[in-house]
Parts: structure tokens; C-alpha cells; sequence
């Protein structure tokens, strides 16, 4: 057997495995790319010597190697995918999908400059907010409003430019995580805000907000669970008696809705979420929500309500920190304005328009798919009932009746086929259900039921 000394000895400089490169033909791409590549391999093979994981050194498997990395370097690492999971939210490939007029807007915004903070019809200096305040406030009939980068930063401000210093009284039920380790009693404290937990995880009471109030208390805060559900012996105070509860002592009531409903699903049959109408339509004094969840547009966090405590925020020094780039503002203000109709909104912002999609419409979909996929050999391919969902910590429990083609391969195993989806120029995102690969369809545009078929037909 070769020793690791006599194999160390054979590892290749990265120079040597440079000029391979070149002669392979690959000039096309920048040198440090290409170096970084070779580093990583020949490293890689090191390790496995050391670690008796080799016990021979190949250089055209090295080179072979370091392509596929020189290859996958040289890619953007942020990349469209195709969503077949049925999640519409789905945390993890970026949310909301913004909808084609949105995205024109945003290529010709980042192409040129803009009157971000210029006033065209005065010639002086003028503020960003402006684009979207006049919008917001119609949209969901507040005094004022504000947009910073996303809800965390949201309630980060309102909580340090209305209670800082202050004790703000939470129920028990209400510390919810956010996602990524990020939990309320965190945003609270670092906010500047002392937490007061009221009442128990399954029950709380007005009762439990009355005996807590000191002179100390700056808000209540109520947090909408959008992420889970509590159900069985379980009792929350409204909104409603939480401002009750408020008025009688003075106190501002601060509802981080989360979510930011602006069209109503319920006339839908979907889910029971409130909208944010409906939040301040029962007095809340600031409701704060984000814009890439059931809005259907970019991130950012989104603060309506009193205007008295809206100009506070505006004065903050924090707000310069948290504030929105000119992208998402566009973005943002060109979602808004598809609202102004809630036929255009459900019509042209994607996301409304995947929860509302229709059963018999989805079918349809699914078994345009199927047609394009039975054609390649050795494709088995068969329409299937399953069931999506919201996803990005938005309806819990809420599943969305739906249509997928579950897809096998003759000699490719499930596991297989869904890496290999994955790994496609443009990656395919699936699930894998009894030994098939699930491709949902209230996911997938037109456009990617063929770049599917695209896949399968160079797979064969």
C-alpha cells in the first residue's frame, strides 16, 4: 500500500494544476476563480490522505474535480429555482415571487437614477417614505405609516421609539420564534424595552394584563401567532379588550400582525387570518407586519397606524439603520398599486394568485405537465391529488387542496433524481412521496413546466 508520505509527495502545485487548466481549455474565466478551485481540490485531497480515505492519486479525476468546481464557481450563488414543492411562501427559496410588472419596474429603477428622495415637482430634497406612505394609508386606513427592512427591524422601532426604558406587557402564548433563532423577548431587549410576561402558554386573561400594569409599563404588545396554533383548553385576550385594557390606563397597544393581509382569503374559503384593515379598524394604536409574506411582495417591515407615534419613529436616529433601499421601495410601491383593485391584486401579484389558483385549474396544469414528461423514454409519470401549503410562517394548519405528477426513472432512485433536479442549470426544487419524485403545480409557472420538461428530455 502507498504510504501518505509518497502520496503527499505526489499532490500537484496549484500552478502545475493552473496551467492543466489552461490547457483543458478553460481561459474564459477569471484566474482567481480558477485558482480557488484548484486550492480547494488539491486541499480536499490532502485531507483525505491524512484521513486514509485514499490510497491512490488520480490527476485526470483531480482535474475532472476541479472543473466541476471552476463550473459551479463561476455560477451566481443567488439563482432562480423552480418551486414543484406546493409551498407558496416557502422560507427558503426567497418567499414572495414578485409579479412581471413589479420587476420591470425594478430593472429599469437599478438601470438609471430615480427621484428617490427629490421632489420633481419642487426641485428640492424630499423623502424616501413619501413613494409608499399615501398608499399604505388608503390601503389599509391608517393615520400614517412607515417602511423599514423587515419586520424584526419594525418591531425593533416601534418598541424602542414608543417604551424604551419601559416594561411591555406580553402574554405568555405570544413569545414566538421568528425563524433563524430570533425570538420576540430577544427584539424586545435589545430594543431597550424590560419584558413583562403575562398569564400561561395555553391561557390568558384581561385579568392578567389589569394586575401588571405598573407605573413603569410603556405598551401593551399583542403578537399574532401566525406561525403556529394553540389549540384544546386554550383562552387570548382580543384585541379588542386588549385596547379596552389600554385605554382605561393610558397605554398604546402594539399588534405585530406578521403576516400583512391586505385582501381578504376568508372571501376565499382560505384560512381565517386578519387583514390589516381589520387590525386597525379595532383601534390597535400600531399594527406592524411584513411585506413578503401574504402581501406577495419584497421584504420589508411595514408599520401602520397613529400618527402621533408614526413621527416619533420618523425622528429616531435607528431609522436611518433599518431603512429601505430604493429596489425594494420600488418593488414594494408598485405592489401596493396593484391593490388599489383587489381583482389585480388576486390577478397579477403571484402569491394571491397561487392560494386562490383553482382546483380544476391546477389539474389542468398537472396534467399539461404529465403530457410533456410521458412523451421521454423511460419516464414514468402519473397526475396525483396532494395537498401545499402557505408556508412562510403564515396560516398554520391551513393546507391548500392541490395537483402534483409524481415522476420515476427506470434505474434512477428517488433520492437521485430529486439531487439531481436539484443540481439542473436551473434548479428544480421537489419532494419525494412513496418512491417518487413530486413535482406540485400551484407552484410552478408555465415557463417552469417546461423548463421540467427540458430536464427530462436531456435526462433521457
Amino acid at each position: 500500500m502507498t504510504d501518505k508520505n509518497s502520496l503527499m509527495r505526489q499532490l500537484p502545485k496549484v500552478d502545475e494544476m493552473m496551467r492543466s487548466m489552461a490547457l483543458e481549455g478553460i481561459t474564459d474565466v477569471p484566474a482567481v476563480l480558477i485558482k480557488l478551485a484548484c486550492q480547494k481540490e488539491i486541499e480536499l485531497e490532502r485531507l483525505k490522505i491524512l484521513s486514509e480515505e485514499s490510497c491512490q492519486l488520480s490527476k485526470d479525476e483531480l482535474i475532472k474535480r476541479i472543473k466541476a468546481e471552476i463550473e459551479r464557481q463561476n455560477k451566481p450563488h443567488l439563482r432562480r429555482v423552480v418551486n414543484g414543492t406546493g409551498i407558496v411562501l416557502h422560507t427558503n427559496l426567497g418567499r414572495a415571487r414578485l409579479s412581471q410588472t413589479v420587476s420591470e419596474s425594478m430593472k429599469e429603477i437599478s438601470g438609471s437614477y430615480s427621484n428617490l428622495e427629490y421632489h420633481l415637482e419642487t426641485g428640492e430634497r424630499g423623502s424616501r417614505y413619501d413613494h409608499v406612505e399615501q398608499l399604505l394609508t388608503f390601503l389599509t386606513g391608517a393615520e400614517a405609516a412607515l417602511v423599514v427592512n423587515n419586520n424584526a427591524a419594525a418591531v425593533y422601532l416601534v418598541l424602542n421609539s414608543m417604551a424604551k426604558g419601559k416594561e411591555v406587557i406580553v402574554s405568555r402564548g405570544e413569545l414566538v420564534e421568528i425563524g433563524g433563532a430570533f425570538r420576540v423577548p430577544e427584539i424586545m431587549t435589545a430594543s431597550g424595552c424590560s419584558l413583562m410576561e403575562v398569564g400561561t402558554t395555553n391561557k390568558t386573561h384581561e385579568r392578567d394584563y389589569e394586575d401588571n400594569i405598573s407605573e413603569n409599563t410603556g405598551a401593551l404588545l399583542k403578537v399574532h401567532t401566525s406561525n403556529y396554533k394553540i389549540i384544546g383548553f386554550t383562552e387570548e385576550v382580543s384585541l379588542e379588550q386588549m385596547k379596552a385594557v389600554g385605554e382605561r390606563h393610558g397605554l398604546p397597544v402594539i399588534y405585530d400582525l406578521g403576516s400583512g393581509l391586505l385582501a381578504d382569503l376568508k372571501a376565499y374559503g382560505i384560512g381565517d387570518e386578519p387583514t390589516v384593515k381589520d387590525c386597525l379598524e379595532k383601534r390597535a394604536d400600531i399594527v406592524c407586519f411584513s411585506g413578503d409574506k401574504l402581501l406577495g411582495g419584497p421584504q420589508a417591515g411595514i408599520i401602520v397606524g397613529n400618527a402621533r407615534y408614526i413621527n416619533q419613529m420618523k425622528k429616531n436616529h435607528l431609522l436611518r439603520a433599518l431603512r429601505i433601499d430604493k429596489l425594494t421601495l420600488n418593488a414594494l410601491e408598485l405592489t401596493l398599486r396593484q391593490y388599489l383593485s383587489q381583482d389585480t391584486a388576486i390577478e397579477q401579484i403571484p402569491t394571491l394568485k397561487m392560494i386562490t389558483e383553482p382546483l380544476e385549474r391546477l389539474k389542468e396544469k398537472a396534467e399539461h405537465l404529465y403530457r410533456l414528461l410521458v412523451k421521454q423514454p423511460g419516464v414514468k409519470a402519473e397526475v396525483l391529488e396532494t395537498e401545499g401549503q402557505i408556508g412562510g410562517g403564515t396560516m398554520p394548519g391551513v393546507n391548500l387542496a392541490s395537483y402534483a405528477v409524481g415522476i420515476s426513472v427506470e434505474q434512477v432512485s428517488a433520492d437521485m433524481l430529486e439531487s439531481m433536479l436539484r443540481n439542473n442549470s436551473v434548479p428544480i426544487i421537489a419532494r419525494i412521496w412513496k418512491n417518487k419524485v413530486l413535482l406540485d403545480v400551484r407552484t410552478m409557472s408555465e415557463e417552469d413546466l417546461f423548463v421540467a420538461a427540458d430536464f427530462f428530455n436531456r435526462l433521457t
